[in-house]
């Protein structure tokens, strides 16, 4: 089957947080959204067949986590990452984020210190800060048009009382692919540290031709037993809004731990409907995402050859995975404020700032290129009028 990945839906006034919250978040709802990490495509057939199938019997009330979900994840992982899980290891959550901030609760105390490597997705400074715990940067590095970890930095700021690291694999913003080396390397250093490494790994499906995911925790038994890796099939098949993620621990002491402040804060039992997603979902999406990484790919493609030839002053930081493009803004010359505004006000687009990732992210903006190639062409040609009447001026 052929899926059409070009098809415009007007999304506005469906909650959709994407759209319909543009003016809160820009202060213009007329702006073109290219923010919010969800896409604008069609939720695959196959998934709104088996919640339309659901929705003949007529009774929605208190559900159990199916075992067939359990089995889905495990076989999932075993055919896209080589990684064999078993059912037990598996943990519901109600979303990544939400997890980050119960592992932060159940693992450390207040005072201790947990590592993020920024410029990173927003919430792990929250999840960390907002529980009153101490906040350790370990800023990527930025060389070349490519970010590398700098473990030199990493080893040196690690204390007694560092407690967690928080890894983004694949990493958002930039994009980057960690390499097993990499992780194996990451893994040694917490054990040594005697920390708990959490992988957020949600993009882990998103990757391009080229490049593989390896979950951190596949590296080695060592490392499994000090990793808890949040996944979900969110992203990947554009099911956010149904708060279906899960949590893969190996060791049972940690596994009985996360569980026990699931249940003590009542939100494990999940959602009827999330679950039959999932599994239709990775029982039915190899297709539909193979063809989807080849429209994402030809996105990417689009983006780069466009800005090569209009905008040279804007630069890509070619993503290995995601469907997030991290642009470098920095040859533009404007503070972080001014180029907020200015793409805001003058180029009429919605996109997220740099400086939300950390000060790392100061002259960058992301762009969430999942969505119809007229759309992001759009976008583009935007962009490209406000730079020239910039510099024009």
């Amino acid at each position: 089957m052929h899926y059409n990945f070009d098809e415009i839906i007007n999304r506005e006034k469906t909650g959709s947080v994407k759209y319909d919250l543009r003016e809160r978040i820009f202060g213009d709802e007329k702006v073109l959204p290219l923010w919010v990490a969800d896409m604008d495509f069609r939720t695959p057939d196959f998934i709104m067949g088996a919640l339309q199938k659901r929705l003949e019997h007529e009774i929605l009330g208190y559900t159990l986590v199916p075992p067939s979900f359990y089995q889905s994840v495990a076989d999932w992982n075993k055919r896209r990452h080589n990684w064999m899980i078993k059912s037990e290891w598996i943990s519901f959550s109600p979303g990544v984020v939400p997890a980050l901030n119960l592992l932060v609760m159940a693992f450390t105390q207040p005072g201790d210190g947990i590592i993020i490597q920024p410029p990173v997705y927003f919430p792990f400074f929250t999840a960390v800060e907002n529980h009153g715990r101490r906040l350790i940067a370990n800023p990527l590095r930025y060389e070349q048009g490519r970010y590398e970890m700098d473990f030199r930095d990493l080893e040196s700021k690690i204390d007694k009382g560092t407690r967690m690291l928080i890894l983004c694999s694949p990493h958002n913003p930039t994009g980057n692919v960690w390499s097993p080396e990499v992780l194996r390397r990451i893994g040694e250093i917490c054990i040594r540290n005697k920390m708990l490494l959490v992988s957020d790994e949600i993009h882990s499906d998103l990757v391009f031709t080229g490049f593989r995911h390896t979950p951190a925790a596949s590296i080695s038994e060592d490392i499994a037993g000090i990793t808890i890796t949040c996944m979900s099939p969110s992203k990947t098949f554009n099911l956010a809004g149904l708060s279906t993620a899960y949590l893969i621990i190996p060791d049972a002491g940690l596994r009985k731990k996360y569980e026990t402040l699931l249940d003590h804060v009542h939100v494990g039992s999940g959602n009827i409907f999330g679950f039959i997603a999932a599994e239709a979902a990775y029982g039915k999406g190899e297709e539909w995402l193979k063809q989807l990484m080849a429209y994402l790919e030809g996105n990417l493609m689009f983006l780069r050859d466009f800005l090569a030839k209009h905008l040279p002053m804007i630069g890509v930081v070619s993503p290995e995975a995601t469907y997030l493009t991290w642009l470098d803004c920095s040859k533009l010359g404007m503070s972080p404020g001014s180029l907020r505004s200015f793409m805001i006000q003058e180029a009429g687009l919605g996109l997220n700032d740099g400086p939300q990732f950390g000060k790392e992210g100061e002259g960058f903006q992301r762009i969430n290129i999942a969505c119809p190639r007229r759309i992001l062409y759009e976008a583009l040609v935007k962009m490209h009028t406000a730079v020239k009447n910039y510099f024009a001026k």
